[in-house]
């Protein structure tokens, strides 16, 4: 059987890393004005630690008011790397506030996330715990993550949404080991689940239990989605029988779901009005009214949360506020979400209203990211946003550049929160 171990430490599509000599490493540096960090900089070129087993190097003070650098290199290339490396001073009013979004189903893809696991232990360890809690279902949903050729299609529910809250909750934990501290998270669908297990509002297991339960009311329902660029306004004339949105993501960024000859036929319609309609990988209409029996059979049969205090924020993306104790403690809000839409775009209004925010999406692609950077704050400059595992750079050298990211940003960046560089056979 495949194991988390056998996967190549490059990530999806990329080679390994071939031993510490090729793996990437993160170098940063940090002084208290232009003179003093040519002086740090030439010290790393003589750093012993740049040949060792460390994945992060830091050199130099790490507070408030000092200029900073850094860069992901190899050993092979460091001296050219670390020459080149620009100085950023300290920003005006400190550091942008961290924000995690966690996405939903429709950001899976094959290999998510994999080479991640193979690197880093305590990442596995993470997934592993995660998928353990659902027995036997759960070590068959880590094969069919592994499999060149899964059982179960990676699109189908019964494999997207455990994953995605596995490998969210996961990559959640590992930025918390970085040392960074968010002032909000935000979770897109099921995506909250994670924003929730992360934060507290719900214990991990409980959270695990609610997407379990979740996806067995939900498996059965057929139907579909559909991403149209167009508002809901322009949407409204053309959606009939039970087609309805399921999300507003962006500015004419919007979801439709609902059974499939329905859809199909909503479809057809909107191409007659020029309007870019587009298939989501899922078999499920989720976010329709399609899903009020599932609704049922969850509040029928589903265990009553227990729900906890959050450390941070936690903006709702169903109600586009920051969550209600009283909704937190409630069954039937929970429950909904399989049927209520999805309204990212009205809550990233709220997050980012709080302030300029340095967004970071929390899980396999850049779906949030896309939307996020619709968004006038973004587009503006006055906040940002950072995949950190995009799906087109290998898993290892995704989660540093962001670490980078961060670092050039103002914030800590513990060295100790990252695994050491091994080679692949050690990793077995």
């Amino acid at each position: 059987m495949t194991t988390l171990q056998d996967r190549p430490v490059g990530g999806t599509g990329t080679p390994g890393a071939g031993g510490t000599a090729a793996a990437p490493r993160l170098v940063l540096w940090s002084a208290e004005d232009a003179e003093h960090e040519r002086w740090v900089r030439g010290r790393l070129f003589g750093s012993a630690e740049l040949a060792g087993r460390r994945t992060v190097v830091r050199i130099g003070p790490a507070g408030r008011g000092t200029v900073r650098a850094g860069v992901v290199t190899t050993p092979a290339t460091a001296a050219r790397d670390i020459a080149g490396a620009p100085v950023v001073p300290p920003r005006p009013g400190g550091p942008r506030p961290v924000a995690l979004l966690f996405p939903g189903q429709g950001s899976q893809h094959p290999g998510m996330l994999t080479g991640l696991a193979a690197a880093d232990p305590r990442f596995r360890r993470d997934v592993d715990r995660v998928l353990d809690t659902w027995g036997e279902e759960g070590r068959a949903i880590r094969s069919d993550w592994l499999a060149a050729r899964p059982r179960v299609e990676l699109d189908d529910a019964r494999r997207a949404q455990p994953l995605l809250f596995t490998l969210g909750v996961a990559l959640g934990a590992a930025v918390l080991r970085w040392g960074v501290e968010p002032a909000e998270v935000l979770g897109h669908s099921a995506g909250e689940l994670v924003a929730a297990a992360l934060t507290g509002v719900l214990a991990p297991e409980a959270a695990a239990r609610m997407v379990r339960d979740r996806v067995a009311a939900a498996v059965d329902v057929p139907g579909g989605m559909l991403a149209v660029a167009a508002s809901v306004a322009e949407l409204a004339p053309h959606l009939t029988g039970g087609v309805g949105v399921a999300a507003v993501n962006a500015a004419r960024q919007t979801m439709l779901a609902g059974p499939t000859d329905e859809l199909a036929a909503v479809a057809a319609v909107l191409a007659g009005h020029d309007l870019v309609a587009r298939a989501v990988p899922a078999t499920t209409p989720f976010h329709s009214a399609a899903m009020e029996p599932a609704v049922e059979r969850l509040l029928r049969d589903a265990e009553p949360p227990e729900p906890g205090t959050p450390w941070c924020t936690l903006v709702s993306g169903y109600t586009a506020a920051p969550l209600r104790p009283e909704d937190a403690r409630c069954p039937r809000f929970w429950a909904r979400q399989l049927a209520d839409t999805v309204r990212f775009g009205p809550a990233l209004d709220t997050l980012l209203a709080r302030g300029d925010r340095m967004l970071l999406e929390t899980g396999p692609g850049q779906v949030l990211s896309a939307f996020a950077r619709r968004h006038r704050a973004v587009r503006s400059g006055r906040s940002t946003v950072v995949s950190l595992a995009p799906g087109d750079v290998p898993d290892r050298r995704a989660v540093l550049e962001a670490a980078l990211a961060l670092w050039l940003e103002g914030h800590p960046i513990d060295p100790d929160g990252f695994p050491p560089v091994d080679h692949p056979r050690e990793q077995r």
